[in-house]
Parts: C-alpha cells; structure tokens; sequence
C-alpha cells in the first residue's frame, strides 16, 4: 500500500476549532469598533446640524430656525438654491434621515422652537436605533453646545431636557 497524504480529521478539527477561538476573540471587539465609529459619527452629525442651522439663521432671521428636512436639499435631483423650504445646507441623508433608516445606526431629529418676540431656538437629537448600533444618545440647541447621554435611555423630549444634559467631552 502506498502512503496517503493529506490532514487527518484530527488535525481538520484542531484547525477549525482555532479559527473559532480568534473569531470568538475579534467578533466582541470588532462590534465595539464599530459601535465607537458610529457614537464619533453621530457626535460628528450632530455638529454638522449645529453649523447648519446657525446658517440657515444668519440666511433667515425672520423664519427662525429650521427642521432638518428644511435644512437639506428637495432631492429632485436638481441643483440646490437655497430658500426658506431648502436651506441646502446638509446632506440629504441627514436631512430625510436615511429615508427613516438613519445614518450610522442612528436616527435624528431636529425641532424649532420660539418666536420672533420671546427668542427663537431648537434642539436636535441623536439616538441610536438599538444598543448594537450606538452607547450614547446626543442633544444640542442653539446654544451650540454637545451633550450627550451615556447610557441612552430616552430621548430629550423639549428644549430644556436637552439643557439638562452633560456637555460632551473632547
């Protein structure tokens, strides 16, 4: 008889079951990179809301501040010229949401508030859409600061809940 060649299946099994200890090793920490680019992510989307709407204000001081749908383009594939309805000042994305599927794994809103006599204001949030997608839920209102939530829970409902947060770190 001639001599076979080849891996035994013990040597298959042992070669299977060290594949199963480093993927059981990198998954947990690739889900925690993930989740962590998507907090820097939503922190980032939130600023990027905060410019636009200081913007949107310094363009239309009459209208107040803007939703994010306002702030945003109409998306018929048009060229973008600013106006009360389309301030074109954020991504699309951003503006409609992701077409209710957020960006990032979360989800955005942004809600003005005031009047001409008593101050115009908003706030605008960011909540992760499960806790696989995101560690900490975002607020800011007009006075351009950060805040953030850690753990998420509720979102702020209201100009002053958002205050009540604590402003986010460097």
């Amino acid at each position: 008889m001639g001599k076979q060649t080849g891996f035994s299946l013990t040597e298959l099994l042992i070669v299977v079951a060290v594949i199963l200890i480093i993927a059981a090793i990198a998954i947990p920490n690739l889900l925690g990179a993930r989740m962590a680019a998507n907090d820097s992510s939503a922190a980032s989307s939130e600023h990027i809301i905060i410019v636009g709407e200081a913007a949107y204000y310094r363009a239309y001081p009459q209208a107040g501040y803007a939703t994010l749908a306002q702030l945003g383009d109409p998306g018929n594939g048009e060229p973008c010229i600013p106006t009360i309805g389309n301030g074109c000042l954020i991504d699309n994305d951003l503006a409609t949401d992701g077409g209710g599927r957020g960006k990032s794994g979360f989800t955005f809103t942004g809600v003005p508030g005031g009047t001409a006599l008593t101050g115009w204001n908003y706030y605008t949030t960011a909540t992760p859409l499960s806790n696989v997608t995101g560690t900490r839920e975002y607020c800011a209102t007009n006075d351009g600061v950060l805040r953030v939530q850690t753990p998420f829970g509720t979102p702020p409902v209201g100009y002053a809940a958002c205050l009540a947060w604590t402003p986010a770190q460097n």
